[in-house]
């Protein structure tokens, strides 16, 4: 199983907003890809930027072959369409994790 972690700092003034669009627009389409079995959604406790908070959303798929294609194929787009939506208003990074 490999773990596609994206960890998001978004600025407070629109957190809120950008909960609602990543719990019924993003994550779904990420999803629609048919490259992750599941995710899960988190929010980072000990963040300590007071101009932002900070979410984990982890999407589990079976291969790495899978996470390529994701890669080439599908997130270029996904990730554009977040850049449009909310410009200059939150800084991502992602990580690949592989089950021991």
């Amino acid at each position: 199983m490999i773990l596609y972690n994206v960890t998001v700092a978004v600025d407070k003034k629109i957190e809120q907003e950008w909960l609602i669009w990543m719990k019924n627009v993003h994550i779904p389409e990420v999803m629609e890809t048919n490259m992750f079995e599941t995710h899960k959604f988190f929010k980072v406790l000990n963040s300590e930027d007071p101009q932002s908070s900070s979410y984990s959303v982890q999407y589990f798929a079976e291969s790495m072959d899978k996470i390529k294609l994701y890669m080439s194929a599908f997130a270029p787009e996904l990730q554009q369409k977040v850049a449009l939506k909310f410009p200059n208003q939150l800084a991502a990074f992602r990580t690949l994790l592989e089950s021991v």
